[in-house]
């Protein structure tokens, strides 16, 4: 009998589900679709792509009985969900599994930031102790004001650990939540000039592009922190870079950049900026729940022909 095709977009490691998904399926790694046959693309019934493979109405265009998008992450900005959605393509993410090692970037980014542990760690391998004046202060996180934009479920991940250092909390969000006690902040600027670190964990796209502008930028101020676990869209990079340049910014964490892996070296010059390579949910533990999840979401649309987490926008 003739398997269904599964489409790997992504590069992903071996996993144990994979035996599964090759009982019902016969998959197929990433090729130009030149290379397929005919008969092998009318069978393409499943892509497994990631959060940052791009996945475009175009691809979709020549795959006819394309009934699933599985992705590995919760990021979905790289996937025209709007074309998905026209051709009646269930889109699936990994919703809760990241949270933790999410926020625990985001709060380390924050700390190293404020404490300046990177810049502090290239002094010392310097061989620079020893300078009449030494390295400097950093700024305290405990007790300071932390904003955060987008409440979902990682910014409110990113928020419970705000008590354990005694900090105040505010939120701007598409719209306030119901069912949290944190206090919500319809301006985002008035919400950047309230807060001394501000954290973004919106979701990327062109509905949040450049939302954090020269105007959020300037609010924040020349000691605020800019912490950024999201997508480098969502910021105006160009903007970000002159803030920090000129000093109307104090310091930013950076895990995620507008034209990835590409980082301007404007940014990779400035000693106030921590850059990781959007890593935020890369842990043995976590990337391994990830794709267990996505997996799954296929062998659930293999049994019954609906994934397991369906993404709802």
């Amino acid at each position: 009998m003739t398997r269904p095709i599964v489409l790997q977009l992504a590069s992903l490691a071996q996993h144990p589900s994979f035996d599964d998904i090759d009982r019902h399926f016969e998959r197929l790694a990433f090729q130009d679709l030149t290379e397929l046959s005919a008969q092998q693309i009318e069978r393409v019934q499943i892509l497994l792509t990631s959060a940052v493979t791009p996945t475009p109405a175009s691809l979709m265009d020549r795959l006819p009985a394309l009934k699933a998008i599985c992705s590995v992450g919760v990021g979905y900005d790289s996937i025209d969900i709007h074309a998905a959605k026209q051709r009646g393509i269930q889109v699936s993410t990994t919703p809760d599994v990241l949270n933790d090692c999410v926020a625990d970037m985001a709060w380390a980014l924050m700390l190293d930031a404020a404490r300046r542990l990177t810049e502090s760690d290239r002094y010392v391998r310097a061989g620079l102790w020893d300078r009449p004046n030494g390295f400097g202060l950093g700024t305290r996180v405990s007790g300071k004001k932390l904003g955060i934009v987008g409440l979902g479920r990682i910014g409110q991940t990113i928020a419970r650990r705000a008590s354990g250092f005694d900090m105040e909390l505010r939120y701007h969000n598409r719209r306030p939540r119901h069912d949290v006690a944190w206090h919500y902040e319809p301006s985002l600027i008035e919400l950047a000039d309230w807060a001394d670190i501000m954290v973004i964990a919106a979701v990327g796209g062109d509905e949040t592009r450049g939302l954090i502008n020269i105007d959020v930028l300037n609010a924040l101020g020349p000691k605020g922190i800019l912490v950024n676990i999201a997508r480098g869209s969502v910021v105006d990079e160009s903007a970000l870079i002159a803030a920090l340049q000129e000093g109307r910014l104090g310091a930013a964490g950076l895990d995620v950049f507008e034209n990835e892996p590409q980082v301007p070296q404007a940014l990779r010059d400035l000693n106030q900026v921590v850059l990781a390579p959007h890593t935020a949910s890369a842990t043995v533990e976590t990337r391994e729940a990830m794709l267990t999840l996505t997996l799954e979401n296929i062998l659930q649309y293999q049994k019954t022909g609906k994934v397991l987490t369906p993404l709802s926008v």
